[in-house]
């Protein structure tokens, strides 16, 4: 039942006791706790959809403006329409779209923010990670832990296009942001490429090596010709009603999330296949690398194909139907909200 409206006399008598106890930087929470303990989730991030094919061309406008080096990182951040002039793609990540033109290096640096690349568009770039480097190919899953050195370059012959995604909101909610630019552009090789895979992606782990749970993945390239190909095979069986076909890239040497403050999956939907509705306390941002379909968010809904990215807020119910045989991956701070036990699930 509803507490009875206060008389003009005790809203009067309130307001003044209001202002006076504001003179000692003091608040009443009874004025305010509605909405700091909702009964529900109710996000400011919004559905949203970015539809590559429109803004191949801005990012490819603004390697004509500035060089990667001047830069530093020329990339263009997807900003959630909810969340604008704050960086943030939900309210916990960044996520912006990244280009590198033929003969570029974007110069080495580190962070305390982790970051992870998904490679979108053309071929011949790079990326380094404290010494080694992988070559950048379409749908790889590459992954920056926090202050490793990297820097990005292209040896190829047309540009290249990723999607970076970053715990940026996190790290700055938490006033931990540090940064160090390097005094060389282009880290000089320690290893060659492929030794990190080797010694922790193949179901072994160097002798001497203890990780701790939280620590991040060593493994800092996921190949797609890897994710695909489990993606089909698991793909002959049954799948589930919510997910279609849905695995989590892990840390091979713990089985936790190859970052502590982002998490990714990797998603199969057989053509025709629709998922029931499903939502999470988890914002989660999604590409499309294969195929086509449909997605409904809340009440919004789509046509997606490939290389578009949608963003379904917390709690948001999801659903999905591919129209073609299609392969979705998606990122949001799952790892944290089941760190601190506030994740939660809904199956509809």
């Amino acid at each position: 039942m509803p507490a009875a409206k206060p008389s003009p006399d005790a809203q009067r008598a309130r307001a003044a006791y209001y202002d006076r106890i504001g003179e000692h930087h003091m608040t009443p929470l009874w004025e305010v706790l509605h909405a700091l303990v909702p009964p529900l989730p109710s996000p400011r991030a919004q559905a949203t959809m970015w539809r590559y094919a429109q803004l191949r061309e801005r990012v490819l406008e603004a390697g004509r403006l500035i060089s990667a080096q001047e830069a530093e990182r020329r990339v263009l951040i997807l900003e959630n329409p909810g969340l604008r002039g704050q960086s943030c793609i939900t309210q916990t990540l960044y996520a912006g779209l990244q280009l590198i033109l033929p003969g570029e290096v974007a110069p080495a640096h580190r962070h305390t923010q982790s970051a992870l690349r998904l490679v979108l568009d053309g071929e011949g770039a790079y990326t380094a990670v404290d010494g080694e480097r992988t070559t950048m190919r379409r749908g790889d899953f590459i992954v920056t832990p926090a202050w490793t050195w990297h820097d990005h370059g292209n040896l190829g012959d047309q540009p290249v296009v990723w999607l970076d995604g970053l715990d940026i909101p996190i790290v700055r909610f938490f006033d931990a942001g540090f940064s160090e630019k390097s005094d060389q552009s282009t880290q000089q090789p320690l290893r060659p490429e492929g030794d990190a895979l080797a010694r922790y992606g193949a179901n072994m782990i160097p002798v001497d090596y203890a990780p701790k749970p939280a620590d991040p993945s060593r493994v800092f390239v996921y190949p797609f010709e890897r994710t695909r190909a489990s993606l089909q095979a698991i793909a002959q069986g049954t799948p589930d009603v919510h997910h279609g076909f849905k695995l989590r890239y892990v840390n091979p040497a713990t089985g936790a999330s190859p970052m502590p403050t982002i998490g990714a999956l990797a998603q199969w939907l057989p053509c025709g296949f629709e998922t029931k509705p499903l939502r999470s306390t988890d914002g989660t941002v999604v590409v499309c690398l294969e195929g086509g379909g449909e997605v409904k968010v809340g009440d919004v809904t789509w046509r997606f194909q490939e290389n578009d990215i949608f963003v379904v807020p917390s709690w948001q119910a999801l659903q999905l139907r591919a129209d073609r045989d299609a392969l979705l991956f998606s990122f949001s701070d799952r790892p944290v909200q089941q760190a601190t036990g506030l994740w939660r699930e809904q199956r509809l």
